[in-house]
């Protein structure tokens, strides 16, 4: 037996419910409560806002039906990384992979982790003050209570999943279950109470406007945000327990699911509250609940974002682990990162290297709002740019490998992938149209790896490094 053979792998301890869970919990995060203001000021009208909605998870259930046929083919660790690589090259993997360690996954991480600690600021006061006060250099160097909570929530949940994956999804059923059960409670209680009119559905409607493209469109960057995430699942494909059946049940029923949770919560937005005040609300569930149910319902709400926050967070830290690990077991990273550990099978120290990085990134941007929006836009520049040429490889591994089987063929096909890819390509251009100096960043972050890729592609070929040994 060689030294490959005897390697511990990744166990196949996740269920059904468990991907479907990790989709739920990473899709539903913070858009939901701040998203419709935005979607209602671009579009002003009630009608508009529903179809943002609903075009939103039409097309995102597109991304999830291309990306379905490649998940139940190649069922590996690393989701659009062995897409990539299996449809255009390493290359094209490698730089998916390195768009997520450097900024893409890791960026997410710090920004769902400080999500969740201003979400908790709503109980613990003065949790926004500084800490800690150095001086370094002339460089004054402070550390906030936000900051400090974050970092706090990333190693806790980095440490659940270095405990095993079966623990890891066990949590995230757990939050997920209590986060959309908050939801569907609140626009429940929304619509029962008593308090609203359904007046504010035609009367916003009679008093709308004509919809621009462009207004549309920046509506519909704003939905589509809100149901970013769902690819997360194809990243835990060798963790999945009958991976053919399961990762594209998860990923079409996942999505028309979320759809319908955020058509519901933004039908008891609409009914509680006038659309005027829709739109100009800035903690939009908090106002919702408070006026539907007093202030009860306000902190009520706000408990119901914090766990919403934590499920995001531990499905983007379990998912993101696995990339980095599958670029080092093919040799296109630091190869120890291909380790994984004996006792509870997980990738280690991908964990523990992504958790360092992403709070790296708390440390540096944290007290800076305007930092982490510029981060965010690289990291959704970056990401968009892979789900559109993801979709495609369902298209270009078709008429490259016929014979390859395929337990799931895309519904649609090939319209379906080509529209998503055309889409993305459409979000792409805006946000270059947009934010030129930002989207310009990202793609010198993605440049930035080709001599890295060089290097290890070399030690590959001289056989002094690489992946399996």
């Amino acid at each position: 037996m060689n030294r490959s053979a005897r390697r511990p792998e990744l166990e196949r301890g996740i269920g059904w419910l468990g991907a479907g869970a990790i989709l739920a919990g990473t899709v539903i995060g913070t858009g939901i409560f701040l998203v419709p203001s935005t979607i209602a000021r671009e579009t002003g009208a009630v009608w508009a806002v529903f179809l943002v909605w609903a075009v939103g998870g039409l097309l995102s259930l597109a991304g999830a039906l291309s990306y379905a046929e490649l998940g139940a083919a190649f069922s590996e660790a690393g989701g659009e990384y062995v897409f990539l690589r299996r449809a255009y090259g390493p290359l094209w993997g490698f730089l998916f992979g390195w768009q997520q360690v450097v900024i893409g996954k890791t960026g997410a991480i710090a920004g769902i982790a400080t999500a969740f600690a201003i979400f908790l600021g709503y109980f613990v006061h003065d949790l926004d003050q500084s800490v800690w006060r150095s001086s370094v250099a002339g460089l004054d160097l402070t550390l906030t209570g936000v900051q400090l909570t974050a970092l706090a929530s990333i190693l806790v949940f980095s440490l659940l999943n270095y405990g095993g994956v079966v623990l890891g999804s066990e949590v995230q059923i757990v939050l997920t279950l209590l986060k959309v059960g908050a939801i569907v409670a609140l626009a429940a209680l929304g619509l029962v109470c008593g308090e609203g009119e359904w007046e504010h559905f035609s009367g916003a409607a009679a008093a709308s406007a004509p919809i621009g493209i462009e207004s549309f469109g920046a509506a519909l960057a704003a939905a589509l945000w809100a149901y970013d995430g769902w690819n997360n699942v194809t990243m835990i494909g060798a963790e999945i327990r009958h991976p053919q059946r399961t990762i594209p049940r998860v990923l079409i029923f996942g999505i028309i699911s979320v759809m319908a949770v955020y058509l519901l919560i933004n039908l008891a937005y609409f009914y509680v509250l006038p659309f005027a005040e829709v739109r100009q609300s800035e903690r939009l569930a908090q106002d919702m609940a408070s006026a539907a149910l007093g202030e009860w319902g306000g902190r009520a709400i706000t408990v119901a974002a914090i766990v919403s926050t934590l499920a995001a967070l531990n499905g983007a830290i379990l998912s993101g682990a696995r990339v980095s690990y599958a670029m080092a077991r093919d040799g296109l990273f630091f190869r120890h990162m291909g380790d994984i550990d004996p006792v509870h099978r997980t990738p280690a120290k991908a964990l523990i290297v992504q958790g360092l990085a992403a709070g790296g990134l708390i440390l540096v941007l944290g007290r800076d709002e305007q930092a982490f929006e510029r981060l965010f836009s690289y990291a959704i520049f970056g990401a968009w740019t892979f789900y559109g040429i993801t979709a495609l490889a369902v298209i270009v591994l078709r008429h490259r490998q016929p014979a390859l089987p395929r337990p799931y063929r895309t519904l649609g096909y090939p319209w379906v992938p080509l529209a998503f890819f055309l889409v993305a390509c459409a979000f792409c251009t805006g946000m270059v149209m947009q934010r030129p100096r930002e989207t310009g960043l990202g793609l010198a972050l993605l440049a930035g790896g080709l001599p890295f890729y060089a290097y290890w592609r070399f030690r590959m070929k001289s056989g002094s490094g690489g992946g399996i040994e």
